[in-house]
Parts: structure tokens; C-alpha cells; sequence
């Protein structure tokens, strides 16, 4: 107990999910604050209520991730809340153009087009839109840049280092993980972190990255409504058989936001099921 103890964290896409297990985390280790910045606000103030229910401390900032002054409102609220800024987790994305998390209507679309794409690889390249490209890339890839400029910012002004957490993907990676503007998205997420971590170490922020592979989150609705023998296939890349819980990948960001990874910058870690040992 106690590894966040005297830090406060921001977390992008904190209102479910891998962010709201995060955030769950970080209280449960004592974090000083919370912010849960997301454009659900709902589901957001429900983390909040969860994370004090846990004896934490949180509030809930609105944020559209491709706004740069949006981001810069996230870390102004987390300073005039909470004093400092001292952890950074980029927990928001999405895997398509009309990706909402909790909306299983549009990820049931998704899960249709994605096996026609499968089936037909070519077309699905040739045909792909520049507004699925777009959307994916503006708020995976720019909006995950946007929020480490913010909090790098005040990171380097504090003059006390900090930690920075990119959720990148299995599919930063491997072409395979996801449709084209997915992975792609992702690929760059991990060069950021990198190009981040040597670019930002002279100021002792860390940037550090994780890979989850195929974890239980509205991302991967697509494995309870798709056949059960395209579920099998997918699993049978998984040497542990199974998906993972968020709360396996918020331990991931527990160890990277703590000072028990103070020498590492610059790294990505997979909660994959052993996915990589191909």
C-alpha cells in the first residue's frame, strides 16, 4: 500500500475501462488526487464516486482529446485541485471512426464490417476512408501528443520529474491486432512515447508505454457477439487462453506511475496473455 502516496494522477478516458481500473488503482495505493478526464460525463462522475467510495480523492474534467486547449484545462484542473501534477496516463482512444464506448449498436456494426474486411483484405485496404483514417489518428496519435505536451509542461516547471503512461497496444506492434487506421495509430502512439522519453529525460519524466493485448473492455465487445469459432481462433493466439481484466493492466500503470520503475524510460510493457512469445 501507499506507492501513489503524495502523487496525483491524470487519466485520460478515465471514465470506464482501462482508465476507470486505473484510477481505481491509483486511489487503493493512496494517490493524493485524481483527475478523470473524459467526454462522458457520466460515466465519469461515476469513477469519481468509485475512486472516494475507495477512499480516494478524484473530480471529473469534460475532455475532447484532439483539443489542445481542452488538455491544457485538464492539467490546469488537476494543479488548482490537487497542487501538482505528477503522473500522466493517456487511457483515451478509439478503435474506429463511430467508436463510443458502451454503445454495442455501433461496435456490432464494426464487428460485421471488421470480418468482411478479413475476407477481403484488398477491397478493405483500397476502400478505406480518410475519415475513418482521421478520426482514429487524430485522437489516438495527436490527442495522446496534446495531453503530453500539458502535463510535460508542468512537469518540467515543478521541477520534481514525473511519470507519463501511453496506452499504446498489442497492435503498435503487430498489423494483425486491428483495421489499418488502428494499428497505425498505435505504432505511432509507441515511436511518441519513445521520441518522448528521450526528449523528456533530462527533466526526469519518465515516458513509458503499455501494450494490453485482448482485455475485457468495451474495446473488445467484438468477442461476445462475434461467432464462437472466430472467438476461438483469436484466442488460440493467446498462450494463456483467456482476456485479461483491466485490473491487470492497471497494476501494469500502478508499477510505471510508482518509483519502483524510476530507471525505466521509454519502454512498453504487454499484459498479453503471453501474446508475443510467437
Amino acid at each position: 500500500m501507499g506507492r501513489m502516496s503524495e502523487k496525483v494522477a491524470v487519466i485520460t478516458g478515465g471514465a470506464n475501462g482501462l482508465g476507470r481500473a486505473t484510477a481505481l488503482r491509483f486511489a487503493q495505493e493512496g494517490a493524493k488526487g485524481i483527475v478523470i478526464a473524459d467526454m462522458l460525463e457520466e460515466s465519469g462522475l461515476e469513477t469519481v464516486k468509485m475512486v472516494q467510495n475507495a477512499g480516494g480523492k478524484a473530480t471529473y474534467v469534460s475532455l475532447d482529446a484532439v483539443n489542445r486547449l481542452e488538455n491544457q484545462e485538464m492539467i490546469d484542473v488537476a494543479l488548482a485541485e490537487f497542487g501538482s501534477v505528477d503522473v500522466l496516463v493517456t487511457a483515451a482512444g478509439v478503435t474506429h471512426q463511430d467508436y463510443l464506448s458502451g454503445d454495442r449498436e455501433a461496435e456490432v456494426k464494426m464487428a460485421v464490417k471488421r470480418a468482411q474486411e478479413i475476407e477481403n483484405p484488398v477491397q478493405a485496404f483500397i476502400d478505406g476512408s480518410l475519415e475513418e483514417w482521421q478520426k482514429v489518428l487524430d485522437v489516438n496519435l495527436t490527442g495522446t501528443y496534446f495531453a503530453l505536451q500539458s502535463a510535460a509542461a508542468v512537469m518540467a516547471e515543478q521541477n520534481k520529474g514525473g511519470s507519463i503512461i501511453t496506452l499504446a497496444s498489442i497492435a503498435a506492434k503487430h498489423p494483425d491486432a486491428g483495421p489499418t487506421p488502428y494499428v497505425v495509430s498505435k505504432a505511432g502512439v509507441w515511436m511518441l512515447t519513445k521520441k518522448a522519453a528521450r526528449e523528456l529525460a533530462p527533466a526526469n519524466i519518465r515516458v513509458n508505454a503499455i501494450g494490453p493485448g485482448f482485455i475485457e473492455t468495451h474495446m473488445t465487445t467484438i468477442f461476445e457477439i462475434a461467432p464462437p469459432e472466430r472467438v476461438e481462433e483469436a484466442l488460440k493466439s493467446v498462450p494463456m487462453g483467456r482476456r485479461g481484466l483491466p485490473v491487470e493492466v492497471a497494476n501494469t500503470a500502478l508499477f510505471l506511475a510508482s518509483d519502483e520503475s524510476s530507471y525505466m524510460t521509454g519502454e512498453i510493457l504487454h499484459p498479453d496473455g503471453g501474446y508475443f512469445t510467437e
